[in-house]
């Protein structure tokens, strides 16, 4: 495998790296078994007490052809530290060489459970196809890399002791026509993809539950009404006469407290909250990546004894997102969006954080870059990154992982995963934009093929109809055929070409009926602009390291110097142009051979975090002129 050159080798800074105030360093903590609070809660927007991690050593065993079909066949030779794909160092296996299938098992005391009182076991992510066996008994099986799934353990166990799970995870590294994102198909890393992922690679847990319980809430803002919309799905066996109490709170103050029948095992209701007036008033409990106000859900399931059934706790905020007259809109506002493009990497533990502390502090670093948003880059980001991004306020594209070939197969794969995705994710207030396709990946022959333009189209409308609250970008990057927003690839080193390019909306007939800059139609023929945003999505690259030879990225800078100042001028060039809505800067952090990131592999700044961020929004008072608004419009 392709490895970063050492600290010591990295090319010197122009003077000492600004730092945000320091915190245990996780990728140099011990990979042994993780406490709770090392990973946080694995679903923060339905928690519940009663749960446990799973986390820590398992036994292993690689299975290279997939010859082993059930437990007994196993040879268990090896551990693995889970959540950590075997491909990495963090995982204490580290093998990067081509292998179709891969074994877990893990003994564990089962909870004293109550009777009628179930035990669930929670899978956050295992890549791609997994088997689950309990005691030796056939429990689940799930197909999607990157969605969770749950197994009930309840009749397979028994309470209060010893039990085993076995887990086959299988995922031929060949196979093109399954979302596998930035996951290479070749041995080494080449160009933009990177090591692969197999098996296990998000937190496993198991949860203890009453026999009827609270399994789905979805929570739907709207801005114009004042409302939230709460939707409940009651798991389990079906009761008569239950109830559930929503109680919404901000900062200890209570904003509703209602109780409402449950019908068919299901809620659906809208909670209108008191108008608190004028706009100053009403803009101190709208969310935002300035002012990221949560709403506080306690939710309690009631008997028809007057008994508490179930309790969770959960959040929401009263955001709205959109887009009108070429602007993204937040809140009703036009909104400047300055995001960075995040491929969710680290170098010891692939896409697994290493720890829940390294998630924040990825979403810390990009606001103290100065950037409001990140394209999460062909991966579907662990929960927990979402929640850090609801709390600290950080705007998130999420965007599906690709597969890369069209075939029915593929289509079903990926329909299924994505529609899985955007239940998982649809209440995150901070997700402001879908993005299924990227650069006509999975569907190549986009301009000449009308079936991979249906297809392309079938998911943006599918996307709409699950969730018509939020813009969607069918295909980001180039040769739009239906979308919300036109994402723009353009990696022009030089700013004065690009201010050229996108000088004023005169431009925007030529522009978009010529080839673009990455040599592709950015509209194809019949879906002209009407009047959606123009954003540059991917932008920059400019690599900065020492190890020329091994890295790469769009352009390359010699020095720290040079780097800032090239930085610096493109993103002021970006900024100065009415035309556009917003731009994203490739890339957050250096991953892998990639090596145009702002921060080294291991988050250190390339420049003093101040610098940057100085240059991302340095000419924002600037762009609000331009656009004629205030430079204080863009905090509401």
């Amino acid at each position: 495998m392709i490895q970063h050159a050492p600290t010591s080798e990295r090319p010197p800074a122009y003077h000492t790296l600004t730092r945000l105030p320091p915190y245990p360093d996780p990728l140099t903590a011990a990979y042994e078994p993780v406490e709770l609070a090392d990973r946080g809660y694995p679903r923060p927007e339905l928690e519940r007490d009663g749960w446990q991690s799973l986390d820590g050593r398992w036994d292993f065993a690689l299975d290279p052809d997939a010859t082993w079909s059930v437990p007994s066949q196993v040879r268990w030779t090896r551990s693995i530290i889970v959540p950590f794909a075997p491909e990495t160092t963090a995982s204490g296996i580290g093998d990067t060489s081509f292998y179709r299938a891969c074994w877990y098992r893990k003994k564990f005391m089962v909870p004293e459970i109550q009777p009628g009182e179930r035990i669930l076991l929670h899978f956050g992510a295992v890549d791609y196809a997994a088997v689950v066996w309990v005691n030796g008994h056939p429990a689940g099986y799930h197909e999607g890399g990157y969605t969770p799934f749950t197994v009930d353990m309840t009749y397979f166990v028994r309470s209060g002791e010893r039990a085993h799970v076995v887990v086959r995870a299988e995922d031929d590294p060949h196979d093109l026509a399954k979302p596998r994102g930035k996951q290479d198909w070749q041995l080494e890393p080449h160009s933009i993809w990177y090591p692969r992922t197999t098996g296990i690679w998000q937190t496993v847990w198991m949860e203890t539950v009453p026999g009827t319980w609270i399994g789905n809430v979805r929570w739907t803002s709207n801005l114009e009404r004042y409302e939230i919309g709460i939707e409940a799905w009651l798991h389990g066996a079906r009761r008569d006469g239950l109830r559930l109490n929503v109680k919404l709170s901000v900062d200890g103050k209570v904003l509703a407290d209602d109780t409402y029948m449950v019908i068919a095992g299901e809620v659906h209701r809208r909670i209108a909250l008191s108008d608190p007036g004028i706009d100053d008033f009403r803009n101190e409990i709208l969310w935002s990546p300035e002012r990221p106000v949560l709403i506080r859900a306690e939710l309690n399931l009631w008997g028809g004894r007057g008994e508490l059934i179930d309790a969770a706790r959960s959040y929401t905020a009263i955001r709205g997102v959109g887009t009108r007259n070429g602007r993204f809109m937040l809140n009703g506002r036009p909104y400047y969006l300055r995001m960075v493009l995040d491929q969710g990497y680290w170098p010891e533990s692939g896409i697994s954080a290493p720890s829940d502390e390294a998630l924040r502090r990825d979403v810390e670093l990009a606001k103290a870059m100065g950037f409001n948003g990140v394209r999460k880059h062909q991966k579907i980001e662990s929960p927990r990154y979402l929640y850090w991004a609801d709390t600290l306020g950080l705007l998130v594209w999420e965007e599906m992982p690709s597969a890369y070939r069209f075939t029915k197969q593929s289509v079903d794969r990926l329909t299924r995963e994505w529609t899985a995705v955007i239940d998982r994710d649809y209440s995150h207030p901070c997700i402001i934009t879908w993005v299924p396709f990227n650069e006509s990946w999975g569907v190549p022959d986009l301009p000449a093929i009308e079936a991979q333009r249906h297809y392309v189209q079938a998911l943006y409308h599918l996307t709409k109809t699950l969730d018509p609250t939020r813009p969607v970008v069918g295909n980001d990057g180039w040769e739009s055929a239906a979308t919300d927003i036109i994402g723009i690839h353009d990696y022009d080193a030089d700013p004065k070409r690009i201010a050229r390019r996108y000088d004023t909306p005169d431009v925007v007939p030529q522009l978009l009926q010529q080839v673009g800059p990455a040599g592709r139609l950015i509209t194809l023929e019949g879906y002209e602009h009407r009047g959606q945003p123009l954003i540059v999505t991917e932008c920059g690259g400019i690599a900065y390291a020492s190890d020329e030879q091994v890295t790469w990225g769009y352009s390359r800078s010699a020095s720290a110097v040079e780097y800032a100042a090239r930085y610096t001028a493109l993103i002021n060039a970006l900024q100065s142009l009415p035309l556009l809505a917003g731009f994203c800067y490739t890339q957050f952090a250096d991953t892998y051979q990639e090596a145009n990131g702002l921060l080294f592999a291991d988050r250190t700044p390339k420049i003093p975090l101040h610098d940057i961020a100085v240059a991302t929004g340095g000419r924002l008072d600037a762009r609000m002129q331009a656009l004629g608004l205030s430079s204080t419009d863009h905090l509401t």
